[in-house]
């Protein structure tokens, strides 16, 4: 594994995006978390993430309050089909999420996984209905290997994908490669879990910098395609989140982090 030169933004959705995002996986709605959203934006944020099934629905309702209508250049996603990926039930979320979010065009939507008892093509087919009639812009996938990346490409073109993935979790190292070698964005979802130890704590050190920070460095370098999405409900912790976009780790940093 070799290190690439990390840079601060990365083409999405006919746009060029700041490589760390917003995760909203406890964002409830209100008029605190409206202000924050709003604020994010401001501060640099062009990436937020969010799902049909966070916080029963308030952190989409939570964006579409305080972004409608979301300004140019900034993306928002979605994802649907966590506990079903019947065409039905698909059509169903992608509705509501359009009402919450308060816009008719969904930048980028993830089947949120797999389904067992559905075929992946079923569910992939019911989102391309979406994307033909521009209600979806573009399609991604989570928590999926290679194989299923594979599948679904051949229904759909697949823009993002979002698997777990952080310093102590590279199960999904070679999807990590395979979308660094296809183009396609790759969202690791809880970025800041797990632990680098002593040599995460040296080289925060150095750099005068948080562990947290060092660790979405690291992220950045391991993929020109990563874009990592650490959520938080704190402006301040989000400031150092984006401060991380300026920190350049060497080779031999980024080597001893794994």
């Amino acid at each position: 594994m070799r290190p690439v030169s990390a840079t601060p933004k990365l083409r999405l959705d006919d746009a060029e995006v700041h490589r760390i995002g917003l995760g909203t996986n406890r964002l409830r709605n209100t008029p605190e978390n409206v202000a924050f959203v709003k604020e994010a934006v401001a501060a640099g944020v062009s990436h937020i993430d969010t799902a049909h099934t966070y916080t029963g629905g308030e952190s989409e309702e939570t964006i579409g309050a305080a972004l409608s209508p979301i300004p140019d250049g900034c993306i928002v996603a979605t994802k649907g089909g966590w506990s079903a990926g019947r065409a039905d039930v698909l059509r169903a979320e992608i509705e509501e999420s359009l009402r919450r979010l308060r816009i008719n065009s969904i930048a980028l939507y993830y089947l949120h996984r797999p389904d067992p008892k559905t075929p992946l093509e079923e569910s992939l087919a019911a989102l391309k209905e979406y994307r033909d009639s521009g209600n979806i812009r573009h399609i991604g996938l989570s928590n999926v290997g290679i194989d299923q990346i594979q599948r679904a490409r051949q229904v759909v073109p697949i823009a993002a994908v979002q698997n777990r993935y952080n310093l102590s979790e590279s199960r999904y190292d070679d999807v990590v490669d395979y979308c660094a070698e296809e183009g396609i964005v790759f969202v690791p979802y809880f970025p800041l879990r797990g632990d680098g130890d002593r040599p995460l704590a040296e080289v925060a050190e150095r750099h005068s910098a948080t562990r947290a920070q060092i660790t979405l460095a690291w992220l950045l370098r391991r993929s020109p395609t990563m874009l990592p999405i650490p959520g938080t409900l704190s402006f301040e912790h989000l400031k150092q989140n984006l401060a991380a976009l300026e920190i350049e780790l060497s080779d031999a940093e980024f080597q001893a982090l794994r």
